[in-house]
């Protein structure tokens, strides 16, 4: 190993005396290594520095006072001494702070000098990348962006004490939640509505309506929130022109199946076609942008978001259509399952970060043709029940569909953090691609008592 301590470059000289002023702080008052602890081993350029700097982390973990004797003696354990310059160089660190308490800003400047020094080092390596093979123009992204992730520094943690929590915590009482309006759902909305930062799954078995749901949800975010951001939907299945097909049904109430079939062979009335081009003029001011690619990837989205974030200030939803047809990348070691933990945990990390709402769509198995949905039915569910803030099945109760014409599906929400759970009735005019919530099973009841007595009274009268 080099023993570049002994470097004096006029740049390296620099971050040598920053370094060995942070390294020197701590042999002056070992609880200096408390306020330094956000710094990484990475952070030293010099590699003596490294190795010091780890002894005495690790020997302050295991409650080992950290001055001259321990740290030298640690690296004569395993006969590493002249790594780190040796006892005469532990000496003159303990001499290179005039005092503990500026530690922490002598670290600040051995941590600016670093994030410069990686900054430049993947500058170098993306320029590499520019000559090496990728099967597509995505990976190279991701490649990139991996790079450019590393250079950020580890996020560390410090208790606080309530007292030094008290500004904050009242200004989070002053602050209206971040939630967002679906507009087409009132009872919903009077009970919960969408939250920023939420991971939202919808599932359901095949034909349940999950994606006339999903449509319905970001029409309503995008029309009943205001400057609230974008709404980016991926649909995998469909193509652009067969989701605008659904929405155009949907506010017009234009019959679905003329549209997809453009009109039959006598094609649209002038009526119908000016409708068409009335809610498209509608639909095309919203902030709704659509992606209709198959197999897309989480790395993908996570790309499209940093790219929305900075041209919108912020995003407001993020639509998947859906997990478990996404390209999830498998490593060898992997279970599907685990896979697919990793596409939900990064989703929700994007929605909390980026403070928007990530609507993901789901498959419900088998089971639930004979059972009420429960969330041990979520294909690959370990994760999707672990990550997801919320979880909302879309069932088509057999017992229920007792109106003929009329497809009525319960709206179970089995999850909710913050809103507990809860149940809906909606249905689904699948020929205007909408649902219509219905009233719920109580509030029918009381209808019915009340109409029960007046009709008693009315007849009473009638007599």
């Amino acid at each position: 190993m080099t023993q570049n301590y002994l470097d004096t470059s006029p740049d390296t000289q620099i971050d040598v005396q920053a370094e060995q002023s942070v390294l020197g702080a701590v042999f002056l008052d070992k609880t200096a290594l408390d306020d330094i602890r956000f710094l990484e081993d990475r952070d030293f350029n010099n590699e003596a520095h490294q190795l010091i700097y780890k002894v005495m982390k690790y020997l302050d973990d295991r409650d080992i006072p950290v001055d001259l004797v321990t740290v030298t003696q640690e690296f004569a354990k395993f006969d590493r001494a002249q790594e780190m310059g040796g006892p005469s160089y532990l000496a003159k660190l303990a001499q290179a702070a005039p005092t503990a308490a500026n530690a922490r800003y002598y670290a600040s400047i051995v941590r600016s000098a670093a994030l410069r020094r990686r900054g430049s080092l993947i500058g170098n390596q993306i320029r590499a990348l520019a000559h090496e093979h990728f099967e597509s123009d995505e990976d190279y992204f991701s490649a990139v962006e991996d790079l450019v992730d590393d250079l950020r520094p580890g996020q560390t943690q410090k208790m606080q004490s309530l007292a030094e929590i008290r500004e904050d915590y009242f200004k989070h009482l002053s602050t209206s939640p971040e939630k967002l309006r679906t507009v087409w759902f009132k009872q919903f909305d009077s009970w919960s509505q969408v939250w920023r930062g939420w991971l939202y799954v919808i599932a359901g078995r095949p034909s349940a309506g999950k994606t006339a749901m999903v449509l319905q949800i970001a029409h309503g975010i995008a029309t009943g929130n205001p400057g609230a951001g974008p709404v980016l939907i991926w649909s995998q299945e469909m193509g652009k022109a067969e989701l605008i097909d659904r929405m155009v049904s949907m506010v017009t109430e234009i019959n679905y199946p003329r549209l997809i079939n453009k009109g039959g062979t006598e094609g649209f009335t002038d009526e119908e076609y000016a409708k068409i081009v009335t809610a498209y003029d509608r639909i095309e001011n919203l902030k709704i942008f659509v992606q209709d690619s198959a197999g897309v990837t989480i790395d993908q989205i996570r790309a499209t978001v940093k790219q929305f974030k900075k041209r919108f200030g912020k995003i407001a939803a993020v639509v998947v259509d859906y997990l478990q047809i996404m390209e999830i990348s498998q490593k060898r070691s992997e279970t599907r399952a685990q896979a697919i933990g990793h596409v939900t945990r990064t989703a929700k990390n994007l929605a909390r970060r980026h403070k928007f709402v990530f609507i993901m769509l789901s498959q419900l198995d088998r089971a639930v043709d004979d059972e009420e949905p429960k969330l041990k039915h979520l294909k690959e569910s370990g994760s999707i029940e672990q990550d997801a803030d919320v979880v909302q099945f879309l069932w088509v109760n057999p017992k229920s569909q007792t109106i003929p014409g009329k497809k009525i599906v319960d709206s179970i929400f089995a999850k909710g953090r913050n809103v507990g759970t809860n149940r809906f009735r909606l249905e689904f005019r699948w020929w205007h691609q909408v649902y219509k919530e219905l009233p719920r099973e109580q509030d029918e009841n009381k209808l019915r008592k009340a109409g029960g007595a007046n009709g008693r009274n009315s007849n009473a009268n009638k007599k």
